[in-house]
């Protein structure tokens, strides 16, 4: 599984598709960042993203380029990077649309069990 404080980033669907299913079988919120390096915005929310993984050893976050995976991409429905999925136990809770540094850490405080 995904190792704790960091950003786990898929580069094949198998990687993706373990990884997903390893992290809805820990029960734990579950953070996807699906990014383009050709995206300023992604480049720009990269930092704060992995930063948010290291304070949050109890969150599974993961990263997906939407150039390199573009059958997950399709799958996800995603058409604007970044986008952050947010799931628990396989489903989806929350996406946020955006580089929204200051909503981010909110939205995963939001869904963090109590």
């Amino acid at each position: 599984m995904a190792e704790e404080g960091v950003v786990f980033a898929c580069h094949t669907v198998e990687e993706w598709t373990r990884q997903l299913e390893l992290a809805n079988e820990s029960k734990k919120l579950v953070v996807i960042d699906f990014t383009a390096s050709w995206c300023g915005p992604c480049r720009m929310i990269a930092p704060i993203f992995a930063d948010l993984a290291k304070k949050l050893p109890n969150v599974i976050f993961l990263k997906v380029d939407v150039d390199e995976l573009k059958t997950v991409a399709q799958d996800w429905a995603i058409n604007a990077m970044p986008t952050f999925v947010f799931l628990k136990e396989g489903t989806i809770v929350d996406k946020i649309v955006g580089a929204q540094k200051e909503e981010l850490p909110r939205r995963i405080e939001l869904h963090l069990p109590t």
